[in-house]
């Protein structure tokens, strides 16, 4: 029996991710709730938490579901630093694409909500954001990029994954969102190949012979 229970346990919240996911927190009742888990609002309470832990919960659920795909994306990063950044804009493109999901991203829902979410909710939303950027920064260091230029992609590249989500909301086409990342795909090959004859440049001055005065 507690192995069933847990199955459920695991089954409502998954569906009360689906559910704030689609509403956003602030569009997301108790009876919204009740409805997607199929549970009554004593049992939500007892068994998930209130409307904000239960949030919470949903919004760890998303990072840990998704996390695990960006980082078997940016596991090549070493290596192959473009190609592991688009296939870590590909996990995004692919959840975009899937009909049986909510249109956005919690993430992105999360941080728009912000100003109406409660200290502690709005600190975990920035908290989740903040792993982000340093599975990025992390991934782009490994592929060679200088700290400064890490940094900067990492943020570049977080806030570019999260428009894909807002601007297929809004419309935007499968090859509307590809090309807005080849845009980053391809600065980011453009800056990996300046930064590579930078250091080819700076290798060849240090073993060059030095020059002799007067031919001697």
């Amino acid at each position: 029996m507690a192995g069933k229970k847990q199955f459920d346990m695991d089954t409502a919240l998954d569906a009360a991710m689906i559910q704030f996911w689609r509403n956003g927190y602030a569009d997301t009742s108790l009876g919204d709730l009740s409805r997607a888990t199929g549970l009554n609002r004593s049992s939500i309470y007892s068994s998930l938490g209130d409307k904000d832990t239960l949030f919470l919960r949903c919004l760890d659920l998303y990072a840990a579901r998704y996390g695990e795909k960006y980082d078997a994306a940016l596991s090549c990063a070493a290596s192959e630093p473009v190609a592991a950044v688009r296939a870590f804009f590909d996990v995004t493109l692919k959840r975009i694409a899937d009909p049986e999901l909510p249109d956005g991203c919690l993430m992105a829902q999360s941080a728009m909500a912000i100003p109406a979410l409660s200290p502690s909710v709005a600190a975990h939303a920035k908290q989740a954001f903040g792993f982000q950027l340093q599975r990025l920064r992390a991934a782009l260091k490994a592929g060679r990029l200088t700290d400064q230029d890490a940094e900067t992609f990492a943020v570049h590249t977080a806030a570019v994954n999260q428009s894909l989500a807002v601007m297929s909301r809004a419309g935007a086409s499968p090859t509307q969102l590809q090309a807005i990342v080849g845009v980053t795909v391809d600065a980011l090959s453009q800056t990996l190949r300046a930064s590579r004859t930078r250091s080819r440049t700076a290798s060849s001055s240090r073993t060059a012979p030095a020059s002799r005065c007067g031919g001697r």
